[in-house]
């Protein structure tokens, strides 16, 4: 082998090894950037993902993104909203407005007086010694009938106590035509009560005190002890005549 073709194998060599040196010199510079750009990526991926597509966080409904989405389309579309609901009734409006569970106002109520009503006196067969007071509405509107009656025989001076197990559970309302009834136990059956007298003529106040119907007796009148009581008023006669 000559010396000329020996020469040119190692420049041919030489120059090979620095094509090559030149190579991966390139490469890892390239490879150093990818890899910084890759870690880029990711964390943008990551953080794209915590705060797009997050399922569910503990104490809250969703995430953030999804929420303001939900808002957004909510608000645009008008539903989910609680002005919208007000707007359009809510439950609370609703039952304002007469709706379920809204007591129907009716007719103007007033308490039962003298002046709208009738009242009669029957004696009753059974119980013994008993008188049936009934009241009934002459007026045109509903009037209530409150308490219980304050019957005074002859010239009686106090109020007869009242049997307090009678008491109902609501004020006796009468519609106008209908008819409140309560009893008045006149004397014991036993003959054990005292201070009896016979009594002709009846007056009846109502709760207000200063009304009073006076219904008519039997001519023979009625005989009054000191066991006399009266029950509260009840929109049934059988109700009533129990006490």
């Amino acid at each position: 082998m000559s010396a000329r073709t020996r020469r040119t194998g190692r420049a041919r060599l030489l120059t090979a090894a620095a094509l090559a040196a030149a190579a991966l010199t390139l490469t890892a510079c390239q490879d150093g950037e990818g890899v910084h750009d890759e870690g880029a990526s990711s964390a943008g991926s990551a953080t794209a993902s915590a705060t797009g597509t997050s399922t569910s966080v503990p104490g809250s409904k969703g995430s953030s993104s999804s929420g303001n989405s939900t808002a957004a389309k909510n608000s645009s579309t008008g539903k989910n909203s609680s002005a919208s609901r007000n707007s359009s009734g809510s439950t609370g409006a609703k039952g304002s407005a007469g709706g379920s569970g809204a007591e129907d106002p009716g007719p103007t109520r007033t308490r039962c007086s003298t002046s709208t009503t009738r009242t009669t006196a029957t004696v009753v067969s059974r119980p013994l010694n008993h008188v049936l007071l009934t009241v009934t509405n002459t007026g045109s509107k509903n009037c209530n009938l409150i308490g219980y009656p304050a019957p005074r025989f002859g010239e009686a001076q106090a109020v007869p106590p009242v049997f307090e197990a009678s008491k109902p559970q609501a004020v006796v309302t009468l519609a106008p035509g209908e008819s409140g009834y309560a009893s008045v136990l006149l004397s014991s059956a036993d003959g054990s009560g005292s201070n009896g007298y016979t009594a002709k003529s009846l007056e009846v106040y109502f709760n207000d005190g200063t009304t009073a119907a006076r219904p008519s007796l039997p001519a023979k009148g009625v005989y009054v002890d000191d066991s006399i009581r009266v029950s509260y008023w009840q929109s049934t006669m059988d109700d009533a005549l129990n006490w």
